[in-house]
Parts: C-alpha cells; sequence; structure tokens
C-alpha cells in the first residue's frame, strides 16, 4: 500500500497542482502521513530546477506548519499521541522521548529534524513532553528549512545521479549527519568554554 501511495504521489509531482499537493503533503507528514515530502520534493526540483528554492521554501514551511499540528496532538491529544508513537514502532517510547528532551533539549529536534527519522515522533513527542513551543519552532524551523533546500540544492546542481545515489545510501547518509550532529552536541556540553 505504502508503495503504490508513494508512485501515486511521484506522478502527482508532475502536475500543475504539484506545489499544492507538496504543501498538503509535508504538512501531514509532520504529524500523521507516512511518506516523506521528498518523494515529491526531488522530483519536482528535477522537473523544474529554476524553481528550486520555491518549491525547498514550500515544503519547509508546510512541514514546520505541520509540525504544530504534531505537537497539538501530543500536548492536547495525548490518547492520539500515544498511538501514533506506537503505530510508528514506540510503543514505549515516550519515556524515552522525555528523557532524550530532557538531557538534549532542542538537540533531540536538530537530530531528528534533519534526518530520515520521521518528524512526526519528535513533532508528537515534543507536544507530550510538554516541550518549549518556543524552542520548539525555532529548531523545526532551522531543521526543516536546511534539510529541503540541501536536498532541492543536491538536486538541482547534480540532478538524475545524486538522485539516483540518495536513494541508494539515503539511511547511510542520515546516520552520518546524525553521527556528526551527536557530534556536535557533544563537544559543546563536554568541552569546557
Amino acid at each position: 500500500m505504502l508503495r503504490r501511495l508513494y508512485n501515486w504521489l511521484l506522478k502527482l509531482a508532475g502536475t500543475q497542482h504539484a506545489e499544492k499537493v507538496l504543501a498538503v503533503v509535508s504538512f501531514a507528514e509532520a504529524s500523521f502521513f507516512p511518506i516523506p515530502p521528498d518523494a515529491m520534493l526531488i522530483p519536482m526540483v528535477l522537473a523544474k530546477p529554476e524553481r528550486a528554492w520555491r518549491t525547498a521554501f514550500i515544503c519547509s514551511v508546510a512541514s514546520v506548519a505541520g509540525g504544530f499540528l504534531g505537537y497539538a496532538i501530543g500536548y492536547y491529544a495525548q490518547p492520539i499521541g500515544h498511538w501514533i508513537l506506537s503505530l510508528f514502532g514506540h510503543p514505549q517510547g515516550l519515556e524515552e522521548f522525555h528523557a532524550w528532551f530532557a538531557k538534549w533539549g532542542v538537540g533531540v529536534i536538530f537530530m531528528k529534524g534533519l534526518t530520515p527519522i520521521p518528524y512526526k515522533l519528535v513533532t508528537i513527542a515534543a507536544g507530550l513532553a510538554q516541550f518549549s513551543l518556543v524552542w520548539f519552532f525555532i529548531a523545526s524551523a532551522l531543521t526543516r528549512s536546511l534539510r529541503f533546500f540541501a536536498v532541492a540544492a543536491l538536486v538541482k546542481r547534480f540532478g538524475p545521479e545524486i538522485t539516483e545515489l540518495m536513494e541508494k545510501r539515503f539511511y547511510l547518509v542520515g546516520t552520518i549527519v546524525v553521527g556528526l550532529l551527536v557530534a556536535g552536541i557533544l563537544a559543546v556540553k563536554f568541552i569546557p568554554h
């Protein structure tokens, strides 16, 4: 079923309604939808590289806005938030997310917002943990923009070659990015100032 949905989104990326659909997918993915907006962002940038920055901007704004829905689900509708976390493989994940937010704070959003890890897990967990809404917004805006503009820049610069490489090595690239972020956060936390 996910594969059919993915293929359907790829087809929509070539239509006149692509930007609207991208905004809806980006918004929904930040709170409940299973397919990342990259499924539309990449083919849209390939089709119209001159619109890469506009496409990345739409994706970023809609994703951050959708993050507020995810946050609200966690904050106001905790049973639904728990159910969604469970659905995505974190049935006991709330305690883990609480511990992460207590230890790393905004770093959790930075680590998760840039990677292929489903962003909805962060948005809902941030609401459940009643994490600072201001810091949630700042971290979400930075990480989601950085991620989507980086994808758009790579696809615009390298075209189909980078797309093929990214699809083959998506989790490896994500793991490297997370590793670098964790190393940076550890360096800031433990190196004396």
